[in-house]
Parts: structure tokens; sequence; C-alpha cells
């Protein structure tokens, strides 16, 4: 996949300052890399941003995505709220995806709401190691209802699936969640990078589906699209 970067940081007041970052450095002048641009259709930029309480991972999946890598220890919590361009190929046509990579703490949560409003797609993660986690998905999926827009594509991810002797969230736990509020899930791993990019390659095809779907082609079905993929790479979790 063809990538290029384009980060920058949110300050506890909303205002954008460019900063270094875990998943992104400065050159040693102080100045950000070029980014490299890919040419893709504009229409079919969209805006995705990764969700959950702090501490489950949505940097380091972001980083998995992006460099393909796993970086042990690195990361403290996001401040504010940063982002990334990733190109993403989905059936030979090139998508933009502007991934948004938010604080879950509360102090920031009033920033995070800002910019659910013009969001396509939405990652919503929880740790499996972690029931508060867990619990606390159905606030987050009260404030994504309050905030985004109705047509938002939402994803559940149960992520840390690496982690099988410290699990406390079954699987059947998340899949029953997702069952009750019509979202596709599936159980991720940043460290090894199980269904990282079926996450988003799967959320990548939804949208373009959506910019160019002619009136009589059938509808994508993302539901149905994960569990083939899942089935056909074997990558169904631990």
């Amino acid at each position: 996949m063809d990538d290029s970067w384009d980060t920058h940081r949110m300050n506890e007041r909303g205002k954008m300052v460019s900063s270094d970052s875990a998943y992104m450095s400065s050159t040693e002048d102080g100045q950000m890399p070029t980014a490299i641009t890919y040419p893709y259709n504009e229409e079919l930029t969209h805006k995705t941003i990764l969700v959950g309480d702090s501490g489950v991972g949505k940097t380091s999946l972001l980083v998995q995505f992006d460099q393909g890598k796993f970086i042990a220890g690195s990361f403290t919590s996001t401040v504010g709220i940063g982002f990334t361009n990733k190109v993403v190929d989905v059936d030979n046509l090139k998508v933009k995806l502007q991934i948004w990579d938010t604080a879950g703490q509360e102090r920031f949560r009033s920033v995070t709401h800002a910019y659910y409003r013009d969001a396509q797609a939405l990652l919503l993660l929880y740790d499996i190691t972690s029931k508060p986690s867990f619990d606390n998905i159905r606030a987050w999926l009260t404030e994504i209802h309050e905030h985004a827009q109705k047509d938002v594509v939402i994803m559940l991810l149960g992520n840390k699936s690496d982690m099988a002797a410290e699990r406390v969230v079954k699987t059947e736990d998340g899949e029953k969640l997702a069952k009750e509020y019509g979202v596709p899930f599936m159980e991720t791993s940043a460290k090894t990078g199980v269904n990282v990019d079926l996450a988003f390659q799967a959320i990548g095809k939804e949208l373009k589906h959506r910019a160019t779907q002619q009136p009589n082609e059938p509808k994508f079905q993302i539901h149905d699209y994960i569990e083939s993929q899942k089935h056909k790479t074997g990558c169904c979790g631990p």
C-alpha cells in the first residue's frame, strides 16, 4: 500500500499545532519531512477516527497499519488529537483515508466530539484484557450517535488479541454487542498485525462503494466482506 504522512497535533484548547509524536518525527532542522503525494480522487478522501478508552492501543494500531510494525513501550497517551493520511488501494482505485487518532481521557472528550461531525468512519476500540474498556463501549456509542452523522460507518474492534493469557472479554461478548448495535466486529492485534489491514481495507471499501455506487449496483455488505476475508486468510483472531 502507498502512503503519505501529514501528522499534526491538537493542544488541550483544540488549537492545531505541529509537533513530534510517538509515530511521526520531525527532521533534524525541526521541519516536517516533505509528504509524498499520490494521485487520487478528491471525492474519495475520507475522514476516519479512532476512538475508545485511553490505553486500548489506538496509536499502536495506527502505526501498525501505516508502518507494518509494533514499537513496544514507546507511546505515551495521545494528547488531544492528531492525524495521518494513508492511501489504500480499493479495487484498483486509490482511496485516501485521513485517520485521526484521538485521546481517550475524559478531559479531551469535548475536543474529540468536534471531530465526530464530519467523520465518514469511526473505529471504536476496546482492550480484550480490560473489562472497563469494554463496559465503556456503550457510552462511546451513545456519544457517537449524539455527535456523528447518522450514516457514519462504525466498526467495533477488540484490540490486543495477542494477549490471550490475559483475556477478560470473550470474543462472543464483542460479537454480541456489535450485533446489538448493528456494526461489524473483529478482534485485532496492533502487536502482531492480525486483522489490522483488514479493518481499514473494509472501511475503505465501504466508503469507496458509497462514493461510486451506481443506482443498479448492489450495495456493498461490509459484514459479509469481513467474514469472507477472515475465513480466506485465517486471520480470525487469537
